[in-house]
């Protein structure tokens, strides 16, 4: 394999979609109440890109240091784990992709706010993603051993991505945008459980703690119904509180997406099948926040 191929596996391109889904739905959010800027949908995009790549990166360093990465894994092979990246080569990656990400948000929070102040609290706000994207499997007490992935989940790419976007567009909160954020976090949340679920055997070997090695396959395939079920009922209550089914009816095109996910976790019999579903998880919820745009933009 060519270095330059090697790398582009380490960045694990199709979490992209699930990262960019939750500064779209932010974005979507503000467009509704009139509050749309472009300039903040682009920096806030090219910030959690890189973000998305260093959380990708570290997650690869994190598992290689540990263990966690070995012959009995089930999903693709890891490029340290190969012998293709080194160790060293993996830090220094990691290193440009904050400094890159700091230098971005730095340019987004110049952009979105006039008063110091918020662009002290954003500035804090991002320097914690991007320690929460290193310490998931990095550091002597990663959390994301410890069953917390999940949460770390559900708070950066739900709530603090979403209504923190939502903000950056507006200057201005409304508690509504917590529900259509909490949905996007809960179908995050899913796509890790799917990872989780796959690699369930090897992570419980290797002493990786997550969430589904706590509560085991069978807990953890209902667990999965109920982050997706979940997500859509949030939506439609914010639907039926702050909005009207009129504008975002067409989310519901997406929902067949989503059945199927389902389906397929519960008849699942070997964790490789569950592999192809993280991607389609993660395209199922872009689509479902594309559908929203495109509602708020000519409904």
């Amino acid at each position: 394999m060519t270095n330059i191929k090697a790398w582009i596996v380490s960045f694990r391109l199709r979490t992209l979609p699930l990262a960019f889904s939750t500064i779209f739905m932010g974005s979507v959010l503000a467009a509704e109440m009139a509050f749309f800027n472009a300039n903040v949908m682009l920096w806030a995009s090219l910030t959690t890109l890189f973000l998305q790549i260093l959380s990708n990166l570290a997650n690869d360093y994190g598992d290689a240091v540990s263990g966690a990465d070995n012959a009995d894994r089930v999903g693709p092979q890891r490029m340290i784990q190969s012998g293709v990246i080194s160790l060293a080569q993996m830090k220094m990656a990691m290193y440009i992709c904050g400094v890159c990400a700091f230098a971005s948000g730095l340019i987004l929070l110049w952009i979105s706010f006039e008063g110091v102040w918020l662009q002290v609290l954003f500035l804090l706000l991002g320097m914690a993603a991007i320690a929460a994207a290193v310490k998931y499997t990095v550091g002597s007490s990663p959390y994301g051993y410890r069953g917390l992935g999940d949460v770390y989940v559900f708070i950066f790419f739900g709530l603090l991505g979403v209504a923190g976007t939502f903000f950056l567009h507006s200057n201005y909160w409304s508690w509504g945008v917590l529900l259509p954020a909490s949905t996007i976090g809960l179908f995050s949340a899913g796509v890790l459980n799917l990872n989780n679920l796959r690699d369930i055997e090897s992570d419980r070997n290797s002493n990786k703690i997550t969430l589904v090695v706590r509560m085991g396959a069978k807990a953890a395939v209902w667990y999965h119904l109920g982050l997706i079920a979940g997500g859509w009922v949030l939506m439609a209550t914010y639907i039926l509180l702050f909005s009207e089914w009129r504008i975002f009816w067409p989310v519901v095109l997406s929902l067949p997406l989503f059945a199927r996910n389902i389906l397929v976790v519960f008849r699942h019999n070997q964790p490789s099948q569950l592999d192809g579903e993280l991607r389609n998880l993660a395209l199922s919820t872009l689509i479902f926040v594309v559908l929203s745009a495109l509602s708020v933009m000519f409904l």
